[in-house]
């Protein structure tokens, strides 16, 4: 029982260390997106900040500027759909004015969305 004890409180530490490890990996990808996303809310850049932005619909920030493919997208963003947009803005949604080449590794899009779910909050 106790080495039980012992393998099931090394796995768990483990687990906890990687997940510590894919937010700071998130981090690091979100470099990208920072010279033009705040995630303070109300600071907008280039781009809208990214504050709120899980269960926002997109096109909404106040004080933002949006394409009209944007404003009119029905988009609510979410894991799924922001994995789809980032992989390739301008071929996701036809006529935004994100100019951002996308994320080519499912490796970085992982953490950058587990960076994002609590970094944006």
């Amino acid at each position: 029982m106790i080495k039980f004890c012992i393998i099931a409180v090394t796995f768990i530490s483990l687990a906890l260390g990687a997940q510590a490890a894919d937010k700071e990996k998130g981090k690091r990808v979100y470099n990208k997106c920072k010279a033009c996303h705040a995630l303070k809310a109300g600071k907008n850049k280039i781009g809208p900040t990214l504050h709120g932005i899980m269960g926002r619909k997109a096109g909404t920030v106040a004080k933002f500027k949006y394409s009209n493919a944007m404003k009119n997208s029905g988009l609510t963003w979410d894991e799924e759909t922001l994995r789809k947009y980032l992989t390739k803005p301008r071929k996701f949604l036809k006529g935004t004015r994100m100019s951002f080449g996308g994320i080519k590794r499912d490796n970085d899009m992982d953490n950058l969305i587990a960076f994002l779910k609590i970094a944006t909050k």
